[in-house]
């Protein structure tokens, strides 16, 4: 899973972000990226795309990637604002708020000289590769993509969730299971619910 970056840093790139996203569709909370830059040649065994691992096993590789991550950065965008600029534009944005806030085990901004993105393009000047299904093909996406998604679903347990107790989003993670939709239906949308996914429920 290597191929991908080891063929960009022959051109002469070192530090190499690499970026996915979650919650592109859900119902309610925020969608979140990560963008991460992994050492050169490391591979951490059972990494893949996050959506193929138990909660137990992300868990465990969350730490394992956070441990050995050269930078990490998170970003994130709201409900209010995905209404206001769809969900593409919102998730464009999540993936530069994440490489801009990319900083070192020091805690010391990191500006890559080079993005691999899971599909998608960022307004960034900084040359770019977008690849189709890239957390199954790249190990930095498949890490990046690990990291967001832990990162949300802690979001959704120990904030949204108890926030807005009554929609079980603690347990859905926002997306729009039948338990979601009937109490959306019953209760009303919350402030954290996209009213634009909405149009076909209340």
């Amino acid at each position: 899973m290597l191929e991908i970056e080891n063929e960009i840093r022959s051109k002469g790139y070192k530090y190499i972000a690499c970026i996915d996203e979650v919650g592109r569709g859900c119902l309610a909370g925020d969608v979140v990226a990560c963008a991460i830059i992994m050492p050169k040649d490391l591979i951490i065994e059972g990494v893949k795309d996050s959506k193929k691992l138990t909660p137990r096993k992300r868990e465990k590789l969350y730490g394992e990637i956070l441990e050995s991550s050269l930078a990490l950065g998170f970003g994130q965008v709201d409900s209010k604002t995905i209404d206001k600029i769809n969900i593409k534009e919102s998730t464009r944005l999540a993936m530069k708020k994440a490489v801009l806030n990319l900083k070192d085990r020091d805690g010391n901004s990191i500006s890559p000289d080079f993005i691999l993105i899971d599909a998608e393009e960022i307004y960034l000047d900084i040359p770019q590769k977008g690849i189709i299904k890239g957390d199954a093909r790249s190990h930095g996406i498949a890490c990046a993509s690990i990291m967001a998604k832990v990162f949300r679903d802690r979001q959704c347990e120990e904030i949204w969730g108890k926030k807005y107790s009554g929609y079980l989003i603690e347990k859905n993670k926002g997306y729009g299971t039948k338990e979601h939709r009937e109490a959306i239906k019953k209760l009303g949308p919350s402030p954290i619910h996209r009213l634009t996914f909405l149009k076909n429920i209340i």
